[in-house]
């Protein structure tokens, strides 16, 4: 699965995209989404707020099989603030990929755990350098909210997963099959043409309510908010096939 996400440039920016707009609350304060799979730690997926440099140095130094975040994730299921054993060790074990730029000073911070479905250790750290805030201070009274938080972001990640798989199976067996039916796919290719509901329902001789109820879901198999979100995924991943 981890390999689908890494692998497209637009579905990870996509999906980073949406990890952005469910922590908007948290602006200013740096996020790490880490999915690593407990079979093999050597597949990694890495969602950061951090520039690409430092995703890149953490990977290609496979950092994951000795980050004392993560060890000390793999053996509990709940929250937890990095205390003073996590940061020494971070500074011993962090040094060489830390040491290009005094930028990345992780030094506070807390992670927010998940076992999903599929075997993967899945992971919501936020990262305050400096200890410029407290950590338990800033998320303590939200723990809760942004453990459920971190279960949407998973689910999220396997929708998006599962609308890959089915569009690749679909131009593997050059059939019409697609992630929407043929009057879903209509309304989306009109929506996508700039044109409103109203005109859609005159163009495609249906009522406005039918046209609502197919956004409606199309929304709900792409796994977004809106129609705006559904369209703009729906784009991006080439899931709408032209009208002739």
């Amino acid at each position: 699965m981890l390999y689908i996400l890494k692998g497209n440039e637009i579905l990870s920016e996509t999906f980073k995209r949406f990890i952005d707009r469910k922590l908007d609350v948290y602006k200013g304060i740096d996020y790490v989404y880490t999915v690593l799979n407990k079979d093999d730690p050597s597949k990694i997926l890495i969602i950061s707020s951090y520039p690409d440099k430092w995703v890149n140095l953490y990977i290609e130094n496979n950092i994951q099989y000795i980050d004392p975040v993560i060890l000390t994730a793999s053996r509990r299921t709940s929250p937890f603030s990095w205390d003073e054993n996590i940061t020494l060790l971070s500074d011993l074990k962090f040094k060489k990929i830390f040491q290009p730029s005094q930028k990345y000073n992780i030094v506070n911070g807390c992670t927010f755990i998940l076992h999903d479905h599929s075997n993967n250790l899945t992971l919501l750290s936020f990262i305050i350098e400096n200890n410029k805030l407290d950590c338990d201070a800033c998320f303590k009274t939200n723990w809760n909210a942004i453990q459920m938080l971190l279960i949407e972001i998973n689910e999220q990640m396997h929708k998006l997963r599962d609308v890959v798989i089915s569009n690749e199976n679909s131009k593997n067996t050059k059939t019409q099959n697609s992630i929407f039916t043929v009057r879903e796919n209509e309304v989306m290719y009109w929506i996508s043409k700039g044109k409103c509901y109203a005109d859609i329902a005159g163009i495609i001789g249906i009522s406005l309510s039918t046209v609502k109820f197919h956004v409606k879901n199309a929304v709900r198999k792409l796994g977004v908010n809106n129609a705006r979100q559904a369209i703009v995924l729906s784009i991006e991943m080439n899931l709408i096939k032209k009208i002739n």
